[in-house]
């Protein structure tokens, strides 16, 4: 990584809007807004692929997409993925996807939006 350059990342995870059931997903999307805000406050370069799970998207398309923009330093997939025994398929899909389309960017993974910076810190720092 050129050191004068500001390191990329991108963040990976579901759009709390496309996520199906009876619940508010405003604070996650407030949350999730102050953690790429965190990135962006310590010169960090952030972009997100925030994929829904209505059935609106060809996860794979959108996902190879993203990663092919550019070189990332370090991909962050979210908690969203991880947490839900139901998205099993959807994570190893996104890993692999990672593995294929940006094999050298660092892999990490937050705990919350809140954590979003402290799991690219590990890797770019």
């Amino acid at each position: 990584m050129d050191a004068t350059a500001s390191p990329r990342v991108l963040v990976i995870g579901l759009d709390p809007y496309r996520v199906p059931g009876p619940w508010n997903p405003e604070p996650v999307a407030k949350a999730i807004e102050a953690g790429l805000a965190e990135l962006t406050e310590h010169g960090v370069g952030v972009e997100t692929c925030l994929i829904g799970l209505d059935g609106s998207d060809d996860v794979a398309a959108v996902v190879a997409n993203a990663l092919r923009t550019q070189t990332w330093e370090c991909v962050i997939v979210g908690g969203g993925l991880r947490h839900s025994d139901d998205q099993v398929e959807l994570l190893e899909q996104v890993i692999n996807l990672i593995r294929r389309h940006a094999p050298y960017a660092a892999i990490a993974f937050n705990d919350t939006p809140a954590t979003t910076y402290k799991a690219a810190a590990r890797w770019i720092e």
